[in-house]
């Protein structure tokens, strides 16, 4: 019994261990809850800036860690007085328009705009094509006399074969 409470001891010593030296994960974004004005700040810019390693996730909703240590950047450089401008300025600089919910219009990124456009014209003009293609043959000239007896010839000795493979 003696044995046992060692044991169970020695377990609840480690475990206790474990827990009191456990430290604050590093994917976790910190809190201002000091200044709730300028954590308001960065979620609304969090949420204008895009997750670069997840599928189409805003920094305030991702956990990924790069998000997470985006968002605290977004927090210090705010903290330090910059503007959102100048935050995502930078953010732009460093990792492209890729970053940006809503990239600015210009020549590189003019296929993202006009893309569903395009797309829509191009499948547009195929649909019309295929219609306009597609409509029906124009009727065929009507058949001559000798072809209608020739037609009605053939037609005979078909209906004559059938009749005899048919007994």
């Amino acid at each position: 019994m003696s044995a046992m409470r060692t044991l169970l001891g020695a377990c609840l010593l480690v475990l206790l261990a474990t827990v009191a030296g456990a430290q604050p994960s590093a994917g976790v974004a910190t809190d201002v809850a000091a200044d709730p004005a300028l954590e308001k700040r960065v979620n609304a810019l969090s949420a204008e800036l895009r997750c670069l390693v997840c599928q189409n996730q805003s920094l305030a909703d991702s956990h990924a860690p790069l998000a997470i240590d985006l968002k605290n950047q977004v927090r210090e450089q705010l903290q330090a007085g910059r503007s959102e401008r100048e935050v995502i300025d930078y953010l732009t600089q460093r990792y492209g328009d890729f970053v940006l919910y809503r990239p600015p219009f210009k020549a590189t990124t003019l296929l993202l705009w006009a893309g569903p456009a395009l797309l829509l014209l191009i499948g547009g003009g195929l649909f019309w094509r295929t219609l306009r293609h597609g409509q029906a043959a124009p009727p065929a000239a009507p058949m001559s006399a000798d072809d209608t007896q020739r037609a009605e010839a053939l037609l005979a000795a078909q209906s004559t074969t059938a009749d005899t493979k048919a007994k």
